[in-house]
């Protein structure tokens, strides 16, 4: 009967919905759920983020500081690091991190944090689905144990699913009402309830048989991402050894109408989902005893790439007569992808790492990210102007945002070793 009940809220808009952790994911999906005219509890645990919020401040590129303004003037959303406002909620979404250690095992404390925050505050015939990437199984063995020492019961006093988050910052033809969303559930009527709840603001979703269904879908999804990565960037440092041009290759082999997908060289994997991801799924087939060697392969190969890039500048600069220790390099982009303020992951903080223990004199220039801290070494973003660039006895470029005009930095620099393909022009002292 209770559930009946949360059917009605969600066919009615008036469910309300708490989301745990406003990021890349939670606050993309409270704009969401507002926009279907849901009231919404966003729970942060960052007191600056809860107070940029409050005073109509964005601080992801996916959703201006107008668009926070909006989402306040409704009067339906609340950000606060007050979890036990919780109890008012209906359905709760897990939008927090999961991060792995140095060795690649994951670490799940903030999703156990969060967890243990809707416990105490879990309703009858609530429902509560976790969105942050985990391995299979993660959600019936870790999580609903922790939501059942309420004393409620998953599945008949309360309903449990996973439904993976698919967010591309920063992807503007594919934003997250444009994105299907697969969702498993403990029961077919946790699968359907959820299911009707994304449907009021994203295309028909896609409905599998469990959670660890649903869990291996975002898995695959990514693995598919960094096997082909770390296939690309293998095949860039072969053909540098065999002096052709990559990028010349991919742009022919694109040219096939079927059976190809272009994937880009660069200097490593960044962000939380390739970079992190499939490594929850070697952890668990440990486990299973199956070791998944394609996977961790592709991880080597990945994490070998900032080395060669710093390789790559030293080759450079000895085509010039002059050594890396001492020579001052000057770094386009440290975030991890084209046009995000998002350094999680980014190869830059290895690269500038790896060039200042060689004895190099390194700054940056990046629009997103105006200060960075490296092995407790601080920077501020400098401003790209002709005197900085023809300083520089080496440009290094490695994330190519659109705000940079590569035509002009090609024209200043006397040196560019570019792993992005951003100047596009075969000239002497460009070295891709």
């Amino acid at each position: 009967m209770a559930q009946h009940i949360l059917k009605e809220k969600i066919e009615s808009r008036t469910a309300v919905v708490g989301i745990i952790g406003l990021g890349y994911v939670g606050l993309p999906l409270a704009q969401a759920c507002l926009t279907a005219s849901y009231r919404v509890i966003g729970i942060e645990k960052s007191e600056e983020k809860v107070a940029s919020l409050k005073n109509n401040i964005s601080y992801i590129t996916d959703i201006t500081s107008d668009e926070i303004t909006q989402m306040n003037a409704t009067g339906k959303f609340v950000a606060t690091s007050d979890a036990s406002l919780l109890a008012q909620a209906d359905i709760i979404l897990i939008c927090v991190p999961t991060p792995i250690d140095e060795r690649k095992v994951p670490d799940l404390s903030p999703v156990e944090a969060a967890t243990r925050s809707i416990a105490p505050s879990l309703k009858t015939g609530s429902m509560v689905i976790l969105e942050s990437t985990v391995y299979p199984g993660c959600t019936e063995e870790f999580v609903q144990p922790i939501l059942e020492s309420s004393g409620l019961h998953a599945g008949t006093d309360f309903l449990l699913a996973f439904s993976p988050e698919r967010v591309d910052p920063n992807n503007k033809s594919y934003p997250l009402s444009k994105i299907p969303k697969v969702v498993g559930g403990i029961t077919p009527e946790a699968t359907d309830l959820a299911a009707a709840f994304y449907a009021t603001f994203t295309p028909t979703p896609f409905k599998v048989s469990s959670p660890r269904a649903a869990e291996m879908t975002k898995l695959l999804e990514n693995m598919f991402r960094l096997v082909n990565i770390s296939m690309i960037n293998e095949l860039s440092l072969l053909c540098g050894k065999m002096d052709i041009d990559i990028w010349e290759v991919i742009e022919a082999a694109k040219t096939k109408p079927y059976g190809y997908m272009p994937f880009y060289p660069g200097p490593g994997v960044g962000g939380h989902c390739i970079a992190v991801d499939p490594f929850y799924l070697t952890w668990k087939a440990k486990e299973y005893g199956f070791y998944p060697r394609f996977i961790e392969l592709a991880g080597e190969i990945n994490d070998l790439m900032p080395h060669y890039v710093v390789t790559k500048a030293i080759f450079a600069l000895n085509k010039r007569q002059k050594s890396l220790s001492g020579s001052r390099v000057l770094v386009i982009g440290v975030a991890y992808k084209k046009d995000v303020g998002d350094l999680r992951d980014s190869a830059a903080i290895k690269i500038i790492a790896d060039l200042e223990k060689k004895g190099a004199m390194v700054t940056y220039h990046d629009s997103y990210i105006p200060l960075l801290t490296v092995e407790k070494k601080s920077y501020q973003s400098c401003e790209l102007n002709e005197q900085t660039v023809q300083q520089a006895d080496l440009v290094l470029i490695l994330t190519d945002h659109s705000s940079v005009d590569f035509t002009k930095l090609a024209q200043r620099a006397t040196l560019i070793v570019d792993t992005r393909n951003a100047v596009r022009q075969n000239l002497p002292h460009i070295i891709t």
